[in-house]
């Protein structure tokens, strides 16, 4: 069964989410990569305001491929979210609140989750395709020059995601682990 949730998150949905739960996104997502967020963090570190406002928003780690006529998107699978861990943190403390990607995360982004009440969501890597299905509005909103690492704003309708860490800590690839692990007899 899938929970629907709609963005702008609140944190009203953020505490009812929890690790293993299977959700559709509705609305707004912004992407965004290694490049975006480099230049996000050297933004604030000079003191300059985001290109976009991501308060109690959801980043999908992505760099959409190019659409074919009739699409809105090509394929968006998500990248490996570590290489944005470096970053994440102060996203996390000016107010964002969904992540989208597929991978561990570091513990700094996993306390920086709880202390400010955000939740990583994991997309399946490989069905690309399949999630740009999901995709009903692609717009290129800042940094126009990085081509498919530029941030793009998606609407996105029942956006299919797993909660793989909840604001608690909670987080599959810990737990789920030592189910698969083999035993010693």
């Amino acid at each position: 069964m899938y929970k629907k949730i709609n963005t702008p998150l609140t944190d009203e949905v953020i505490k009812e989410l929890k690790a293993g739960d299977k959700v559709l996104i509705i609305g707004k997502i912004y992407t965004a990569r290694d490049a975006a967020h480099k230049r996000m963090i050297e933004s604030l570190n000079n003191g300059k305001e985001l290109p976009v406002n991501i308060k109690d928003q959801v980043i999908y780690y992505v760099g959409p491929c190019p659409a074919k006529p009739g699409q809105v998107v090509g394929s968006c699978g998500p990248t490996t979210s570590g290489r944005m861990d470096a970053y994440t943190p102060k996203l996390l403390e000016i107010g964002l609140k969904g992540m989208i990607g597929k991978g561990y995360r570091s513990e700094n982004v996993v306390e920086a989750m709880m202390k400010y009440h955000a939740v990583y969501f994991t997309a399946i890597g490989g069905a690309g395709a399949l999630l740009s299905e999901r995709v009903t509005d692609s717009n290129v909103v800042a940094y126009e020059d990085l081509g498919p690492e530029a941030i793009h704003l998606f609407t996105v309708v029942d956006f299919p995601v797993i909660v793989t860490i909840d604001m608690y800590g909670n987080n599959l690839y810990e737990t789920e682990r030592d189910k698969y692990k083999k035993r010693n007899c």
